[in-house]
Formats: C-alpha cells, sequence, structure tokens
C-alpha cells in the first residue's frame, strides 16, 4: 500500500513539472541555418582558417558526403595540417550526429 502511495506521488509530481520544461525547450531556433550544406560552406562554418583547404577538398574528395566519411590518413595525405585535420574531424562527427550544423551568416569575432 505505501508503495502505491509513493508510485501515484511521483507520477504527480512529474506530470505538473513536465509542461515547464516545455518553455525551456523551443523548437524554433534563435540562429538560422544553411539548407544545402557543401565543402566550402562547412568549412567556413568550421572557421579558424580551415577554409583556406576548401579548393583542394573540393578537388580531392569533391563530395560533401564523402567528405563525412574521409579518416584522418586521407586529410593527412592531403597536406592538412594536425590542427586543421582535427577539427574538420570534429565537425564532421558532430555534424553527423545533428549536433551542430554551419550558420548562415559568419560569427563575428
Amino acid at each position: 500500500m505505501a508503495w502505491m502511495q509513493i508510485i501515484n506521488n511521483v507520477r504527480a509530481f512529474s506530470s505538473s513539472t513536465a509542461p515547464g520544461f516545455s518553455r525551456l525547450f523551443s523548437s524554433k531556433s534563435p540562429t538560422p541555418y544553411i539548407v544545402k550544406v557543401g565543402i566550402p560552406e562547412f568549412l567556413n562554418g568550421i572557421g579558424k582558417g580551415v577554409e583556406t583547404h576548401v579548393p583542394k577538398l573540393e578537388l580531392e574528395i569533391g563530395d560533401f558526403q564523402k567528405l563525412l566519411v574521409t579518416r584522418t590518413l586521407k586529410l593527412k595525405k592531403l597536406g592538412i595540417p594536425c590542427k586543421h585535420r582535427k577539427l574538420i574531424l570534429k565537425y564532421t562527427h558532430k555534424y553527423r550526429l545533428g549536433l551542430w550544423r554551419p550558420r548562415a551568416e559568419p560569427v563575428k569575432a
């Protein structure tokens, strides 16, 4: 009997607090994102000097979907420095998981 009271109290508490959480998470995004993402938009979104490798990656890799599955050894063979390789791989992983997308307008430093 005591367990039923505890369970009912927990259910009543969780249902009363659930509407409060809906205002914390909005379905509307405050920053506009680029709809079509290609290699130039992706590297410009990363910034930090990675955008200098756009012509090289477009020529050698060609497709954005291929960039998403490219490994570090391929980038190393293309002559991309370690710091830029790490940034590219970090953001491709985040992009595949849906945690990051390049913004429509560049971020002001």
